[in-house]
């Protein structure tokens, strides 16, 4: 017990280093788990959608400073992404897809995008097809109330938006094989650590 307390020693971490061995033969087990835990629980398919978003500044506001234009341009991409999470969209998505609200905004469903460009409208599924829908319509359920708004004046007209992407959308996997693999080949290195400094070498034992 109190060779566990105790800090390691130089004999210690020279111990540690020459079980070279051990450390390529635990990565090679801990990859082979993460691999066997990604083929038995896989995580979640992600599908991404795209929308193009133009502010037009030279049009909307064609004599203002650089400064004007940023916070111009936080401001408004603010509420684009309140209505991107608004009420009416999640409630439209989850009449139409039979998921809740709350997992929706929790569990399936991402926003990336910068303050211009392209936005990247994610849904997550164990079904591909599903994160595919989710996300498409979601991107097309965006763009429809952003140009309802401009329509009634309540952003402004020169805002531009297109779905550039919604049909055949790229799905991969939530976390790639690989990160399982470097998770199971750092978890078992982690752990043989410890083993190998908190354990007693035999010879010790002996002279005890």
């Amino acid at each position: 017990m109190n060779h566990i307390l105790l800090p390691p020693s130089l004999e210690d971490l020279i111990r540690l280093l020459k079980a070279w061995r051990f450390w390529v033969f635990g990565s090679i087990i801990g990859a082979l788990i993460g691999a066997a835990v990604y083929f038995i629980v896989p995580p979640p398919y992600r599908a991404k959608a795209t929308v193009n978003v133009d502010f037009n500044l030279e049009q909307a506001w064609p004599q203002e400073t650089d400064r004007q234009h940023f916070y111009y341009l936080e401001r408004e991409s603010r509420k684009l992404e309140e209505i991107a999470w608004s009420d009416e969209i999640m409630s439209s998505l989850s009449s139409q897809s039979g998921i809740p609200i709350e997992d929706l905004r929790n569990n399936k469903l991402q926003l990336s995008q910068p303050a211009e460009a392209g936005w990247h409208f994610y849904a997550g599924d164990s079904d591909p097809q599903i994160a595919e829908s989710l996300a498409s319509l979601w991107a097309k359920a965006f763009v429809q109330k952003v140009q309802a708004e401009i329509e009634a004046g309540n952003i402004n007209e020169f805002l531009k938006l297109e779905v550039t992407q919604s049909k055949n959308l790229p799905k991969e996997r939530n976390v790639p094989l690989s990160g399982y693999l470097l998770a199971g080949s750092m978890g078992f290195l982690t752990l043989a650590v410890f083993v190998v400094l908190f354990t007693k070498p035999k010879n010790k034992r002996k002279a005890l």
